[in-house]
């Protein structure tokens, strides 16, 4: 091969890598991210271990290095699982639902949720875990003074600009009943599906140590050797509602 043969083949892998490492960044930075799920406040909607893809489009996706976002085609509406940054340090990663927004009065009832005086029915794989010996769900009353509580909260009116977002592990879940609602501009996206599920608790994995060089060997062999029952088969691919 000639000088500048091998030139070209060199200039053409580069052009086409380029490329494509282009158009990774653009999808992840406007259309596409994966999100893995570090807690319970979504069970089981969403279980530790999942990883998932969301739609930053949709919202509006924000633009790296400049406080710039383009032109959302939508709003989070009522429903919706939303990935945004925590607004107390502006820079965690939360999934929520949203249960209200701009607007729209919130009160919770002895667990039970309104929005605008209607029932927000607790999502289909949604639950309540905080229960007696007997099996009793346990509802916490408001705290001394009216103030408001786990299960008894509001009425609040959210505010305009922003949403109020809670966890479908409702006994479980840090959210705006705790810390207050999310402005739009700290919104990231929309769950879409789960695209990838890795169950760590039946077949819990070695720890790793700097310490000790054969840790990760011994990590890889022992999850290669458990892959398949740690993979959560039937929940590949699975939208997320």
């Amino acid at each position: 091969m000639s000088k500048s043969s091998l030139g070209d083949t060199l200039w053409d892998n580069f052009k086409q890598i380029f490329i494509a490492v282009i158009l990774a960044i653009v999808i992840k930075t406007y259309i596409v991210e994966a999100y893995k799920i570090p807690s319970q406040s979504m069970e089981d909607t969403l279980l530790v271990g999942d990883f998932l893809l969301a739609n930053k489009f949709v919202y509006g996706a924000r633009l790296p290095l400049v406080d710039w976002r383009l032109p959302a085609l939508d709003k989070p509406e009522q429903g919706d699982v939303v990935i945004f940054i925590w607004p107390q340090d502006g820079m965690t990663k939360y999934i929520k639902r949203c249960v209200a927004g701009p607007g729209d009065t919130v009160e919770i009832k002895d667990k039970i949720v309104y929005v605008n005086s209607e029932v927000f029915e607790l999502p289909e794989h949604g639950k309540f875990i905080d229960t007696t010996p007997a099996g009793e769900v346990v509802v916490k009353p408001r705290l001394p003074g009216g103030l408001d509580s786990r299960d008894n909260f509001g009425a609040f009116v959210v505010p305009q600009g922003c949403y109020f977002m809670m966890g479908d592990n409702r006994d479980n879940s840090f959210d705006s009943r705790y810390w207050g609602v999310v402005p739009y501009e700290l919104i990231l996206g929309e769950a879409m599906l789960v695209h990838w599920s890795w169950d760590d608790d039946k077949y819990p994995s070695p720890e790793v140590s700097v310490s000790d060089p054969l840790s990760v060997p011994r990590l890889f062999i022992y999850n290669a050797i458990h892959f398949f029952q740690k993979v959560r088969w039937g929940r590949l691919l699975g939208v997320i509602s």
